[in-house]
């Protein structure tokens, strides 16, 4: 009897366990508000079905989460999916390490993705290497009561306005009329795109691993320039001039009348002011007497890994659908400030009867952003150790700000030393296959 019994129990266990969900690993790099999103959109999907079961791992940063995947691949424990941003596309596409989201799922209508999303993320050919999901670009933030106590009536749309904004909020003892970080991506990259300036020839690498640096050579040069004598004239403050020490902080406390920030920083400001400040977001700003191009995508999407087996692979594309659908953007909209992906979530804000709520105030206008006329310059950045370079640009920027060496030297450096991180890549992929 006790053996029948056993037996029994033995075959229930067995039936349960195969009827258990597949497990699948997600690794992400978002903290925050974010990071809340994310677990929120996973909790979601393995309630939706039981087929499937996703776990969702964050990993405290995108550069850790890219050192992490690339070490975890390499002793082969790695995740399915991972969420890899916008600066490591190239070093990603090239290391053997992931499959092109669209050879998986070449039923989805990848047309349907906004073209400032996806290009980014795509080959010379026009392939989906990976599945845009958190998309941010970048925006220009107010806070419109602080601007009415300085006698500013009208949202300032260009930098010369942006200025003269800055010296009546001075001249009415404002402390901070303006603030940015320096970071690479607002002050370089999307500056760069929006005034359809090339950071590297080839167009940003697009065309051949053998591109270099040109940004020293462009208005971005004067641009910088710009920055650094505004900053003495105290109308512009970086976020370590300020008494928050963080230039979003300083904005949302009241601290900073104006910022450029990424959608993604939306939520966070627009809950900071509640009840305190009127906020405006629009359009970053452009220099008088230049056309407006499209700004660039940032933020992060999600790619699958290799060497994973068909029923992981399966429960992969079964979370990648998930996340495609509209009321999921949505709803990470709403929670985020980042921009939905594809087209049919505008017309579906639309039907909602919401499509004038604060809580998509970032939608319309970051894809507008992104859908600006594009150049052969502004489709995306493809050059190798990207994120290496991006912190060579803090640090000799940095040095200009602080007095050390005029920009022009700071860029021309920053060139200097990029180029060599570039060749160093042209001969680790010597032969390879540009995507």
């Amino acid at each position: 009897m006790k053996i029948s019994i056993l037996a029994a129990a033995a075959a229930l266990t067995a039936g349960a366990c195969s009827a258990q969900a597949a497990n699948i690993e997600f690794w992400y790099g978002n903290t925050g508000v974010v990071e809340t999103a994310i677990q929120d959109q996973c909790a979601a999907f393995n309630a939706a079905q039981s087929e499937h079961h996703i776990n969702c791992v964050g990993q405290g940063s995108y550069e850790v989460s890219m050192q992490k995947a690339i070490a975890a691949f390499r002793a082969k424990n790695h995740p399915v999916l991972i969420q890899f941003f916008d600066a490591g596309t190239l070093d990603l596409m090239l290391s053997d390490a992931v499959v092109p989201v669209q050879d998986e799922l070449p039923d989805v209508k990848w047309d349907n993705y906004i073209t400032g999303a996806r290009a980014y993320y795509e080959t010379s050919g026009g392939k989906l290497f990976a599945q845009p999901y958190n998309a941010s670009t970048l925006l220009f933030y107010t806070n419109r009561t602080e601007l009415e106590k300085a006698g500013i009536t009208k949202t300032p749309e260009t930098w010369e306005e942006i200025i003269e904004a800055a010296r009546k909020l001075k001249a009415a003892g404002h402390a901070c009329p303006f603030t940015t970080d320096g970071d690479t991506w607002r002050v370089l990259e999307q500056f760069s795109a929006r005034h359809g300036l090339p950071i590297a020839s080839k167009h940003n690498g697009y065309d051949g691993l053998d591109a270099e640096y040109v940004f020293n050579t462009t208005f971005a040069a004067k641009h910088l320039q710009n920055l650094v004598d505004w900053r003495k004239e105290g109308l512009v403050k970086l976020g370590s001039d300020t008494k928050a020490g963080n230039f979003t902080a300083a904005f949302n406390a009241g601290e900073c009348a104006m910022m450029e920030n990424s959608s993604g920083s939306y939520t966070a400001s627009a809950k900071a002011f509640e009840g305190k400040f009127e906020l405006t977001v629009s359009l970053a700003p452009m220099y008088q007497g230049h056309e407006r191009h499209n700004t660039f995508v940032g933020g992060a999407s999600i790619y699958i890994m290799k060497g994973h087996d068909k029923a992981e692979i399966e429960g992969a594309k079964a979370f990648l659908d998930f996340l495609r659908r509209p009321e999921q953007q949505m709803a990470f909209t709403a929670a985020t400030g980042y921009v939905p992906v594809t087209n049919d979530v505008m017309e579906a804000i639309e039907k909602s009867g919401e499509a004038s709520s604060p809580k998509y105030a970032t939608a319309a206008l970051g894809i507008g952003s992104m859908n600006e006329p594009r150049t052969p310059d502004t489709r995306g950045i493809r050059l190798g150790f990207y994120v290496q370079f991006r912190q060579i640009f803090m640090e000799e920027t940095q040095k200009a700000f602080a007095g050390e060496k005029t920009m022009q030297a700071a860029l021309d450096s920053a060139k200097k030393r990029g180029d060599e991180l570039l060749r160093r890549f042209e001969q680790t992929y010597k032969g390879a296959k540009l995507h």
